[in-house]
């Protein structure tokens, strides 16, 4: 049996104030890379608990960690505030309702609760161990960029996480447990197609469309879905169309394409078939690709000691408590679903369907394997690096699509609050069970080393690509 119960006690002393937290960090959401604002209330944080602080991590401005304690092993707690645009939402409202002011962006993956959840796990961690005088360093890492930036694969690469022995994280979800280790590695590359511009009527013949080599390169692409394995995923943006004048050869267009499969080596695989279908398009129109990476971000490697812990403390402490308001709001927010978003939720987590249900009151069992979409994280790298846990922390409404505006409406309600203390326990028992426990952190080292033993980390970023924040500050400085 563990000790850690003590530690959730330093949770509920500090709640109230990163509940505010998230719901300031709700009110001005930001993008990759731009999170300024939301991380100088993180630092605000760290600071009035006394934290030793580093700033731009990685040579990031919006990345930061917080360290407390002396000697012994390092947990680090990841935390996340990044928001994604199109999704800004009246809080608490059931009907699609953009805040002025706030730009189109939202908290649409409840980012604004993530990182304040695990700072609230790092605040009662520091205060047990000065309590306890146990040696031991839990270390915040307040991570920006999620949302397609690949921040964490930028730390890891530039050895934010070498000395540290058990990385703990979590994520919003409709249901409490361990997160099943399974995402998606993915990159994402554009391809800029030059052409010759021309007069559409005049001189067609002297053109060379960069637009149609974008087109041409969709339809072999989408040729080569059929041939590729079924869990693997590819989608596309145009980013330049080469203009709004139809009477105009487009001499230039660009194309983003995110390309998602199962494992590093299934993903080389897919890029390469890609990019030959792009040096197709431009041969088949007479005109040049250039390719960059924009990121890339590698699958999650599970960690079966770290899950078993995990799960102890979710058995140990029981589903959130919701009340019955919580409960009614949460079918307000249904009403706005379609009855496929109810179901899929239950089966993503290997669960039986129950639509009388509107919010968690279970622990999902560690043995349960879901059969729904999965997405991508840059968590995975972190995986890759050291050995690391995730939790899921039941926040919002059983049915509430991800990346949508009822998930943002959702983000300052008091069954969000709840979740966020709730997860904030998971994650600090847990790495007091590893302070405490030696053989705990010896077991998930020695699982990390069997996974990884075939198949050694190879960060997927191109050596030579920085974060956006490093490319303009280096052009800022020609």
């Amino acid at each position: 049996m563990s000790n850690a119960e003590p530690v959730w006690d330093y949770v509920e002393q500090n709640k109230d104030r990163l509940i505010q937290l998230s719901d300031d960090v709700w009110g001005m959401p930001e993008i990759a890379y731009n999170e300024h604002r939301s991380v100088a209330e993180h630092l605000k944080v760290l600071e009035e608990k006394g934290f030793k602080i580093t700033k731009d991590v990685a040579g990031i401005p919006t990345a930061v960690a917080g360290e407390a304690g002396e000697g012994g092993p390092v947990i680090a707690i990841l935390g996340e505030y990044d928001a994604l645009p199109g999704l800004s939402q009246k809080a608490d409202s059931t009907t699609q309702e953009p805040v002025e002011g706030q730009g189109g962006m939202g908290h649409g993956c409840g980012h604004n609760l993530l990182g304040s959840a695990s700072l609230l796990a790092a605040i009662a961690v520091k205060e047990w161990l000065e309590e306890t005088g146990t040696p031991g360093r839990v270390r915040y890492y307040g991570c920006p960029a999620e949302e397609g930036g690949a921040a964490k694969g930028f730390m890891v690469r530039d050895g934010a996480f070498d000395d540290v022995d058990v990385a703990i994280c979590w994520h919003p979800a409709a249901f409490s447990g361990v997160n099943e280790a399974v995402s998606l590695a993915n990159t994402r590359i554009d391809f800029a197609f030059t052409g010759r511009s021309s007069h559409a009527a005049a001189a067609p013949h002297l053109g060379r469309s960069a637009l149609d080599a974008v087109e041409l390169m969709n339809v072999g692409v989408n040729y080569m879905r059929e041939h590729m394995p079924s869990d693997a995923r590819i989608h596309y943006a145009l980013l330049d169309a080469g203009g709004v004048a139809p009477n105009v050869v487009q001499g230039f267009a660009k194309v983003r394409y995110l390309i998602r499969a199962r494992d590093l080596v299934e993903l080389n695989q897919l890029i390469a078939r890609v990019r030959k279908i792009a040096d197709g398009a431009a041969l088949m129109t007479e005109t040049t690709v250039e390719t960059k990476v924009v990121s890339a971000v590698s699958n999650l490697l599970g960690n079966t000691p770290l899950e078993k812990a995990m799960y102890d403390n979710f058995q140990r402490l029981g589903p959130p408590q919701f009340d019955d308001a919580d409960r009614e709001t949460a079918r307000a927010f249904q009403a706005t679903m379609k009855d496929e978003d109810i179901v899929a939720a239950f089966r993503r987590h290997g669960l039986p369907v129950d639509r009388s249900k509107s919010l968690c009151d279970i622990i999902v069992p560690l043995e349960n394997r879901g059969n729904g979409g999965v997405g991508s994280t840059d968590v995975g790298d972190v995986s890759w690096k050291v050995p690391t846990v995730q939790a899921r922390g039941a926040t919002y409404a059983i049915g509430t699509p991800g990346h949508s505006w009822q998930l943002t409406a959702q983000g300052k309600n008091p069954a969000s609050h709840k979740g966020l203390v709730h997860v904030a326990k998971i994650m600090a028992g847990t790495a007091v069970d590893a302070l405490q426990n030696p053989a705990l952190i010896k077991a998930a080292k020695e699982d990390y080393e069997a996974r990884t033993k075939e198949t050694p980390y190879v960060c997927p970023l191109p050596a030579d690509l920085q974060p956006p924040i490093k490319q303009m500050s280096q052009a800022g400085k020609n």
